[in-house]
């Protein structure tokens, strides 16, 4: 297939309720689900629980072992379909660079109530992102990573400017603001899908490095979206 390096996606991994959020500069995007992931998780710590009930902490036995290795084959699959994914669109597309947002320590201290931080500690972001990377070097993608400071506060439609970890100078404030779980509201007033405009922002912190023009990522992508459930059942 003939990849054309100047046209790019890019992906924000680990939002609340999607594995990925991915727009291109092509003007298409996609959510990819993952709260049927987030459910098997969630049956496995109840199933855990249940069995080391009243026995001692580091109690473990043949019945834990066939619930983690099914578990763990689950979200295998999980990583490799998702990958697959990404690596079609970009193939079906003729998009060369494949550019992902990721911080050091992502995990660490995140503070989002006890359930949603048991869920998002056990997705497997960072074998994802390998995974991408690694299927990037097989076809010959361009595999870009960068570090998503304030993506997800800044307005991608406003541009605003978009300082990196630490460095955010006094006074900065975005010009829009997430409403609601999702939902972002511009300075303007358009409603964009927060996740979405967050990938938008992380294509942004590269695009004048890479020579990556913008022009065809507007607000229409960025609204109109389609959910892709790595799981699905097909209908007959």
């Amino acid at each position: 297939t003939k990849l054309d390096l100047n046209q790019a996606l890019a992906i924000d991994l680990g939002t609340s309720s999607n594995l990925m959020a991915c727009v291109d500069t092509l003007g298409d995007s996609f959510l990819v689900d993952s709260r049927q992931a987030k459910a098997m998780n969630q049956l496995y710590n109840k199933r855990v629980a249940n069995r080391k009930e009243g026995k001692a902490q580091d109690y473990w036995d043949g019945v834990l072992d066939r619930l983690t290795l099914k578990r763990n084959h689950q979200m295998r699959d999980m990583v490799n379909k998702a990958a697959r994914l990404v690596i079609d669109h970009c193939l079906k597309y003729g998009i060369g660079t494949i550019v992902i947002g990721w911080n050091q320590g992502i995990k660490d201290g995140c503070n989002m109530g006890k359930t949603n931080n048991q869920q998002f500690v056990q997705m497997p972001l960072a074998r994802l992102k390998s995974r991408i990377e690694q299927l990037s070097s097989i076809y010959g993608f361009r595999f870009v990573q960068t570090e998503e400071a304030n993506t997800s506060a800044a307005s991608y439609l406003d541009g605003d400017s978009l300082p990196e970890h630490g460095c955010k100078p006094d006074g900065w404030k975005a010009s829009g603001k997430r409403i609601r779980r999702g939902l972002y509201r511009s300075g303007e007033g358009s409603l964009v899908n927060a996740d979405l405009q967050g990938s938008a922002n992380i294509l942004r912190k590269v695009a004048k490095n890479l020579g990556i023009d913008l022009s065809r990522l507007g607000r229409r992508c960025l609204t109109t979206v389609g959910r892709i459930r790595l799981w699905a059942t097909p209908k007959v």
